[in-house]
């Protein structure tokens, strides 16, 4: 059976390039009736994040996705947390001291680190243990352990060794052993390094196929090594691209903005817009399809069909318009319950008193969504059907030439002849365009004037939809505040 997992690391947030790793690998296993595992790798004691453990688990949640076995599933390679497989890694690692494909090392971070400044004022270009500790006689060995003197287990690397594999994704790949440091396998606190812990339990898990960021492509020589030793047989493995930003030409930094999936979550993103954006960054389906519900991912996704780049651009101007297109194409009711939530979810402040489950919310809606590209924007672009804005009487004077109490006192008069059964879109669009006719006026100058005095804003859905929302006697207040 097809088996994928992902093993993100609580180190913190989940980061957007893990989420397509995540994505990828799951699309793999069940478009091959397999399974997809989750396991968490928390071995790095020391960037360990209390809490990002839930997070992780809870934001794959929100966007759809879920998983065979793993945390909070369970299954029966059990637990999924590699904190709690210890003595496993433990014992492997004795197993290939014994067999001599791995060492003790005694030597403290102090001498480590003047070992490596050494190296580095000698112009070594990437430093390596220099195998002090493998020159240890047994005896000498033996005394270390029996006076409980702290150690590691490193990795016995061949010398003079070309490594040869073929990436489902790069083809043919060869690394030389000697470019290889002896790697430690287990840590001094009982923990093991990446290197360990993913192959062996990717091996006790039955995992058949690994698909993984192309930083983890000079590790593998020293995966194949190890399961060499170990007598397994290894994964088929491919390396993903990893995510630039767009002009950039290394991975993509937070000071470009959020790189968090939670982050783009909390900023409105939609589920399914954020993740057929991310099915697009690296695969290419060979056709102009460009919109993508999981499930049609899941048909159509191939190995094949990913891109062997290094790099790819994450466009962050691309997603804010698919959002866009996605936040369109709900029903304006759904958008509203879709708001609700995620305001909840993320305790977003409205920072006005809206009821999104009212009929003038839905109104509101109605007219705004066009201009929104995420849920974010409706903060901006509706706040003024909800609270009062506040007009700069300055920005106000530039629409109309300094003409705005006349063209105000204009409006005013005109608005309040008009009946409430009269006040409705079409009938203000007449009325007003007949008005500026008759004086005369521009409809740059006489509109902007008064979109500006009833909104706030220079920037507006339709002036006549604005009115006829906020009603005629909001429009008559605001107008009157303008004038004064």
């Amino acid at each position: 059976m097809v088996k994928t997992r992902m093993a993100p690391s609580p180190t913190g947030e989940f980061h957007i390039g893990s989420m397509r790793t995540l994505l990828y690998n799951y699309a793999f296993a069940k478009k091959n009736n397999g399974k997809f595992v989750l396991r968490i790798e928390d071995t790095d004691r020391e960037r360990y994040v209390e809490g990002s453990v839930e997070r992780m688990l809870d934001v794959i949640r929100y966007c759809g996705l879920d998983w065979d076995e793993g945390p909070e599933v369970g299954g029966p390679n059990a637990p999924y947390v590699q904190s709690q497989r210890l003595a496993l890694y433990k014992n492997y690692a004795l197993q290939l001291v014994e067999q001599d494909h791995a060492y003790y090392c005694f030597c403290t971070p102090e001498r480590l680190e003047k070992m490596r400044a050494d190296q580095r004022a000698q112009g070594v270009a990437a430093t390596k243990y220099d195998r002090t500790c493998l020159s240890l006689s047994s005896e000498q060995v033996q005394q270390n352990l029996a006076g409980s003197m702290p150690y590691t287990i490193r990795l016995k690397v061949p010398k003079d060794e070309v490594i040869t594999f073929t990436d489902l994704i790069l083809g043919r790949v060869d690394y030389p052993s000697n470019d290889l440091d002896d790697q430690i396998l287990l840590k001094s606190d009982g923990f093991p390094t990446y290197h360990l812990g993913v192959v062996v339990d990717d091996h006790l898990m039955g995992i058949t196929h690994i698909l993984r960021g192309s930083e983890w492509l000079a590790s593998t020589p020293k995966h194949i090594l190890l399961y060499r030793m170990l007598g397994w047989e290894m994964p088929a493995t491919g390396h993903l691209p990893n995510l630039k930003e767009v002009g950039a030409n290394k991975k993509m930094s937070k000071r470009f903005g959020d790189v968090s999936v939670t982050e783009f979550l909390r900023d409105g993103y939609l589920p399914e817009a954020l993740l057929n954006f991310i099915m697009l960054l690296g695969w290419n389906p060979g056709t102009e399809k460009e919109l993508y519900s999981v499930a049609e991912f899941i048909r159509d996704f191939t190995v094949a069909k990913i891109h062997s780049t290094d790099l790819v651009a994450f466009d962050r101007e691309r997603l804010a318009w698919l959002n866009g297109y996605y936040i369109r194409s709900l029903a304006d009711r759904e958008l509203c319950t879709r708001l609700l939530a995620w305001a909840q979810k993320w305790q977003v402040q409205f920072g006005f008193d809206v009821d999104l489950r009212s009929e003038k919310a839905v109104g509101v809606i109605f007219i705004v969504k066009d201009r929104m590209r995420t849920l974010g924007d409706f903060m901006l672009l509706a706040s003024y059907f909800f609270t009062e804005p506040q007009v700069d009487k300055l920005e106000l004077a530039k629409y109309s030439g300094g003409n705005q109490a006349a063209i105000l006192q204009a409006f005013y008069q005109l608005y309040t002849e008009v009946g409430q059964d009269a006040w409705v879109v079409n009938h203000l669009d007449e009325i007003s365009h007949d008005f500026i006719q008759k004086n005369g006026l521009t409809p740059k100058e006489a509109f902007m004037t008064l979109r500006f005095a009833v909104s706030g804003q220079s920037a507006t859905p339709p002036i006549f939809d604005v009115l006829g929302l906020l009603g005629k006697d909001t429009v008559l207040r605001r107008i009157k505040s303008a004038m004064t």
